[in-house]
């Protein structure tokens, strides 16, 4: 009669682990987690931060991810205000001058910063003007626009020499933290 019961008891053990493990509730259960992540841009390094639903099971990332191409902001347009390059100011300098609306067409805030594309001389070459501009627009309030403002004189260097047209192509908003 012992050999029955323990027999018993241990099928009823078996039948409520396989209930409890295989019940549909474990596998419906998803958790929203934050994705650390890095991207590099003309040497600077940049963060931003990524949410994604994933099974309960799976671990939160912690260490954050290098990604290849920054994340621009969506629903962004920009209007040139202003784009005035002066080879030779007779101060023996150049004068790079530009005011750039950014437009954020989104319902909620962006941080970034806008990255151009110039066309010098038949060279092109992208980068931010932002750590020198008047107004960086490092953050672009909801369904509004930002004036990027840029005012500099740059030394003629004899060896060099100085470029003599500088055009606008593209400008492009990146997201940050």
């Amino acid at each position: 009669m012992k050999n029955k019961v323990n027999q018993l008891l241990g099928l009823l053990l078996i039948c409520f682990l396989f209930v409890n493990c295989s019940g549909s509730e474990n596998e419906d259960c998803t958790k929203t987690i934050t994705i650390p992540q890095f991207y590099i841009v003309n040497g600077q390094t940049y963060s931003y931060d990524t949410t994604q639903e994933v099974p309960c099971d799976l671990p939160d990332i912690e260490e954050p991810q290098q990604i290849d191409s920054p994340p621009e902001l969506e629903n962004f347009m920009y209007e040139i205000i202003q784009f005035e390059f002066i080879p030779d100011t007779g101060n023996n300098t150049s004068r790079l001058q530009f005011e750039i609306k950014l437009i954020n067409n989104n319902n909620v805030s962006a941080n970034g910063f806008p990255y151009l594309t110039i066309k010098s001389d038949g060279l092109e070459f992208s980068t931010s003007y932002s750590s020198e501009a008047t107004e960086p627009c490092l953050r672009l309030p909801a369904n509004s626009f930002c004036i990027m403002t840029f005012d500099k004189e740059y030394p003629i260097d004899p060896n060099l020499g100085t470029p003599s047209s500088m055009e606008l192509l593209e400008v492009v908003y990146y997201l940050t933290n």
